[in-house]
């Protein structure tokens, strides 16, 4: 049988039921743990069979993540021709995003279920953090190209430090400085 008729073959996915499924794992996630959460749960929840999830998705890991990212807005990496004015692009877009209440919701959920599933945290790298890593890696390639970073500065490092900053400085808020400003002043520091 060639690949166009198998495609063909079986119900069509119901945008529908994935955006239930995506909804129930959030609400499922938010008053229970990702411990405690199943698979069955989330069908359940849902209305939908355990075979309508694992036609999308191979664990409970891949779900969680994608439901998560479901909320997200994707961070675009800007071009304002000073490395300066992408970084500050990009801080802004992340802070906004991050200081809303589910901002701050989504970030606790990934958090929590990082910290209690090193599957959940593989699969988290592999499919979102890693890929964001991969772009940004385009800010730090034309400022070296402009002259305006050192021409050996690691962009994967840059990219974990301006992570873990925005991540402290959004959890502890470490003194009566603007976010934003002490993002900025930090990253200033390492970006000389």
């Amino acid at each position: 049988m060639n690949e166009s008729v198998k495609k063909q073959l079986g119900r069509p996915r119901s945008a529908q039921s994935h955006q239930a499924i995506l909804q129930s794992t959030l609400d499922l996630l938010a008053q229970m743990g990702y411990e405690r959460i199943s698979i069955d749960a989330i069908a359940t929840h849902a209305g939908v069979g355990k075979t309508t999830i694992y036609r999308r998705y191979r664990s409970k890991e891949e779900l969680v993540a994608d439901a998560i990212e479901s909320l997200r807005e994707e961070i675009e990496i800007p071009d304002t021709g000073t490395v300066g004015g992408d970084l500050d692009c990009i801080i802004e877009s992340a802070v906004k995003t991050t200081l809303t209440p589910l901002g701050r919701q989504i970030l606790a959920m990934i958090i929590g279920a990082a910290s209690s599933s090193s599957q959940f945290a593989q699969v988290y790298w592999t499919k979102y953090l890693k890929p964001r890593r991969q772009a940004f890696h385009l800010v730090i390639e034309r400022a070296k190209a402009r002259n305006e970073i050192q021409a050996d500065l690691d962009s994967d490092i840059v990219f974990d430090l301006i992570s873990a900053i925005m991540l402290y400085a959004l959890v502890v808020k470490p003194n009566d400085e603007p976010v934003e400003a002490y993002i900025r002043r930090a990253i200033s520091l390492f970006l000389k």
